[in-house]
Parts: C-alpha cells; structure tokens; sequence
C-alpha cells in the first residue's frame, strides 16, 4: 500500500478586503509562512479544516484558493476545503464547490438549495476522502444533520482500497477552555460520528476549529486537530478565559500500512505577543450570545 502523506492545515481565517484578524494578524503571510515551513516536502493532500474564511466572502476563498493552490499543485497534492463556523456555505461553493476537487455531494444533500451542507466524498489512488460540514449558520458551534450521518455511514459501508480519511471543523474530542467547549460539536453528534466510524476503513478524522494540536485515539480511530495558521491557543492557561499566540501551525499526517503519524508544527512569531485575552467576564458573555443552547458560562461567573 502506498502512504499518503498530508498537510493538514486549518482556521485561515482570511478577510475578502485582505484585513487583518483581530486587527493584528496578516493571514495571507502566516499561510505563507507556514507553508515555507513545510515547503520542502512533497504532499498526496493539503487539507484546510474549516473556517477558510473570515467573513465568508467569495473573495476571501478566491484569494485562500490563488494563493494555496500552486504551491499544492508544486508539490503534487490537491487540496481539501472544510466549512468552519465562520465559512458561508453559499459564498464556499460558490468558489469551492463542495470542497474537493471531483468530487460527488451525497444526493440527499444535493439541490438548488445552496445553503445546504457541504459535503462530498471522493476516490483517488485508492483512498477515499469524505467531508463533512458541522456548520451551523450564524453559530460557532457545531452539529451533524441525520442526512450526512447517514451518507457517512453508506460511503463507509464498503471500504476503500487504502481507507478513509474524514475532515471535519468542530473535532469529537473535548475542548481545552470552557468558551470552546460551549462552541464545540454537540455531544450526541460526536458519539454519532464515533459510532459510525468504529470497525470502518477510517484511518484519522482531521479536524479543527481549536487552534491547537491535538490528537486522540477513540475506537482504534486517530482524531488530529490542527494548531491554527492564524493564530495559537493558549491551551493550559486559565479555561474561564480566552487568549491566542501571534504564531502560525499546522501538522503532517504520514498513513502508512497500520501506522499513522502526526507531527504538528507550532512557531511564535512575536516572543511575548497576543493576538487577543478574553477574561472570565467577557467568555461568560460570548458563552450566552454564541454557545449551543442550553450553554452556561463557569459556575464561578453566574
């Protein structure tokens, strides 16, 4: 069998007027940086797990797609989109189609409708590549709808020639904070997703939306969330609050007969610099406006 080795990138974030995130961050420079990083290396794939965009405008996918496109086709790869909770789904498709290249979208999810989840599955040199969209319009966190549960669990039904990878924005693993844990996959969603993958040809579920690495084995399946390109984390400060590193990540994934191999990359970029801090008192709040329902802020807050 042959490895697959993948760049798994996620939480862009880039800006249609080019703006910087949070006033501070240049996202077209920490991309390129973080693909200088790895720039040497051939790739099967580049995958961006959700939050591509920013604002959700087709400009900012147009300007994501000019810039990591060559540099994926230099290397050999193709690249993989994700929907994130900031992506629009009408705006994606629109520049991004369903977020791979030859790709097919689940007929259940197919339609005029072009605010429909974006998902689709593909085959290509004996690996299959499902994506699946956790969005929710005009939320941060994140659900599965029955009809892509259902198309996951049918494309799984027959297992590919190498295997499945699954990409994903909101992971099936806790959250490190309490304001991304109020933003995260709904609870019975990732058991769902969990359920569904067990005894498959799922071989990792790349995911994002934490900013930081992380990687979990459930059910014999790796789980591998990407640092963030625009930004990093703070993952064991305060969880009542909410900070971020100026620095820039992303991880190489290696499939290889019964191995899989994660090694994520993280690098600062200003010694002591925060791109934003959030006190317990302002994530208690985001907590009630954009957390799933039902979402308390730290008991210590009410």
């Amino acid at each position: 069998m042959s490895a697959l080795r993948i760049l798994h990138l996620s939480d862009t974030h880039f800006s249609g007027d080019g703006g910087r995130h949070y006033g501070v961050v240049d996202t077209a420079e920490h991309l390129h940086s973080a693909l200088s990083h790895v720039g040497h290396l051939l790739f099967d794939l580049v995958v961006v797990s959700g939050d591509v965009s920013e604002d959700g405008t087709e400009e900012s996918y147009r300007s994501i797609r000019q810039q990591l496109t060559p540099w994926a086709q230099a290397r050999g790869a193709r690249v993989v989109y994700a929907m994130g909770n900031h992506d629009r789904r009408e705006s994606f498709r629109a520049v991004l189609g369903d977020g791979q290249p030859d790709a097919d979208a689940p007929r259940e999810l197919a339609g005029i409708d072009l605010d429909r989840p974006v998902a689709s599955v593909s085959v290509q040199n004996g690996w299959r590549v499902v994506v699946l969209d956790s969005s929710v319009p005009g939320a941060g966190y994140g659900t599965l709808e029955p009809a892509q549960k259902r198309f996951l669990r049918e494309t799984l039904a027959a297992p590919a020639e190498h295997g499945t990878v699954v990409v994903i924005h909101h992971p099936p693993v806790p959250a490190q904070t309490d304001l991304l844990q109020a933003l995260a996959l709904d609870d019975a969603d990732g058991v769902d997703l969990i359920d569904i993958v067990r005894n498959s040809d799922v071989r990792v579920i790349l995911a994002g939306h934490y900013h930081l690495p992380v990687t979990e084995f459930i059910s014999g399946v790796a789980v591998t969330v990407a640092p963030g390109v625009t930004n990093i984390s703070r993952a064991f400060a305060d969880p009542a609050e909410e900070s971020a590193i100026d620095g820039f990540g992303g991880s190489v994934v290696t499939i290889e007969s019964d191995r899989v191999r994660v090694v994520p990359f993280v690098e600062r970029l200003a010694p002591d610099g925060l791109v934003f801090h959030f006190d317990a008192d302002v994530v208690a709040d985001i907590i009630r406006d954009a957390g799933r329902p039902g979402a308390q802020p730290p008991v210590s807050l009410t």
